[in-house]
């Protein structure tokens, strides 16, 4: 498997992590080891989103750092890139 893709699943299982905490949450919202648990996650999720869009694009509209013009749907979209 190549790194993009490797990237790009490491994405979505903290994706799938932050859901499943955040349902755990709104039902235990006194949890604090949950919270930490979400915290911890999220900066994973995060710098591993920044490191998919520095090495391979914008992953979420919001990454797109172009002044110029609007170039999300320029490329393909991140699920078809190969």
């Amino acid at each position: 498997m190549n790194e993009r893709r490797m990237l790009l699943n490491k994405i979505k299982k903290y994706d799938f992590t932050l859901k499943e905490l955040n349902l755990y949450l709104d039902t235990h919202p006194e949890c604090r080891r949950a919270l930490v648990m979400f915290q911890k996650y999220r900066e994973l999720r995060k710098k591993a989103s920044d490191e998919f869009a520095r090495r391979f694009g914008p992953i979420v509209p919001e990454q797109v750092t172009s002044t110029e013009n609007w170039t999300w749907t320029d490329d393909p979209w991140p699920w078809e890139r190969s």
